[in-house]
């Protein structure tokens, strides 16, 4: 059992005949009355996300999990397939287990959330960036580096993200997993 101070991001609890997981929280003391933590949970079994309050010192129903290192090996359109560095064995998840699909390349390696009571897992964790080409967009203007205007682009994943107006086809971008947004342009 963990009680509201031990919330953290990415802790998985059991709510409402579900397993939710922690993806954002807050501590708030407000001037008059308890204290409360604000929160944000995500389904793993559907992707919903819902917001919800717990009062000080409300005791919450962990899940224990571990964390396995995967490799992930394609789409089939349907399920998401991933290998196991570790012993290769094979997982398949469906979309709502992932956070940024769109971002992940053949061949990455992500942290997957397995339940240590049935191994069954639960979520997938992406690096907090990835480094992706630009496959499409409109031709950058020398010199439009000093506002705010972004354009979109496709990257190689299919994934369509705003980016500034000085990127090309052919270039490669820092892209932030968490926002699914353009963090800079990397040189090679």
């Amino acid at each position: 059992m963990a009680s509201t101070s031990d919330i953290r991001n990415g802790l998985c609890i059991r709510y409402n005949h579900d397993i939710f997981k922690v993806i954002e929280f807050l501590h708030v003391k407000p001037g008059k009355g308890p204290a409360f933590v604000r929160t944000k949970l995500k389904s793993v079994t559907n992707g919903k996300v819902i917001d919800n309050t717990f009062s000080a010192g409300h005791k919450l129903d962990d899940v224990r999990v571990e964390t396995h290192k995967f490799q992930y090996l394609y789409n089939d359109g349907e399920f998401y397939h991933f290998m196991n560095e570790a012993d290769y064995s094979q997982i398949r998840l469906l979309e709502p287990a992932l956070d940024n699909p769109g971002l992940m390349k053949e061949g990455e390696v992500v942290t997957v959330l397995l339940n240590s009571e049935d191994n069954s897992p639960l979520s997938v964790d992406l690096p907090a960036s990835v480094i992706l080409e630009v496959t499409s967009t409109e031709p950058g203007v020398k010199g439009n580096t000093a506002t705010n205007a972004t354009k979109p682009a496709t990257v190689e994943t299919g994934a369509e993200i705003n980016v500034p107006l000085f990127i090309n086809e052919g270039d490669k971008i820092k892209v932030d997993t968490a926002k699914g947004a353009y963090k800079e342009r990397v040189k090679e």
